[in-house]
């Protein structure tokens, strides 16, 4: 089960070159339930997610994950509809021992910055109280899913 919350940003923490980073490409063969692709670095991989209704504010998703060789991935790539998603993923630790998954958008979607962090249970995620350059939470917007910009070449408005 993968329970999240995932915020705008209001400023790039300090020292972001100092965290791990990678490039991610990925596209989608369905939305419902959720049939995503993704090529992470040298890793490639294909997920299945469903989403859980609850009345926490966290996003909850049954998710599975199968690696794919790059054969693979390629030819799934070209099934993918909509557009393929570019961002570079940066992982910055927090207090607590949590991990930020920050997402900077390239292409159609550059100057995007969504910060998501996963939680063990759904009351930690509803007890979390993000750092200061963290902005608004948009857990529940449908806009800011990748898979929304996979089919909106565009940035969510507020």
């Amino acid at each position: 089960m993968e329970i999240e919350r995932k915020y705008q940003v209001n400023n790039l923490p300090a020292d972001l070159e100092a965290c791990p980073h990678v490039e991610i490409e990925q596209g989608y063969l369905c939305t419902s339930p959720t049939l995503r692709i993704r090529r992470a670095g040298d890793a490639y991989i294909l997920t299945v997610k469903e989403k859980v209704r609850s009345a926490s504010s966290a996003i909850q998703n049954r998710e599975e994950e199968f690696a794919l060789s790059a054969d693979r991935y390629a030819h799934l790539r070209a099934k993918c509809d909509g557009n393929l998603v570019h961002k570079t993923r940066y992982r910055v630790p927090l207090d607590g021992g949590l991990t930020a998954e920050l997402d900077i958008f390239h292409g159609a979607h550059a100057g995007l910055l969504l910060v998501e962090v996963e939680f063990p249970t759904l009351a930690a995620a509803d007890a979390f109280l993000p750092p200061a350059w963290f902005g608004h939470d948009v857990s529940q917007d449908p806009r800011y899913r990748n898979s929304w910009l996979a089919f909106n070449n565009c940035i969510p408005n507020q």
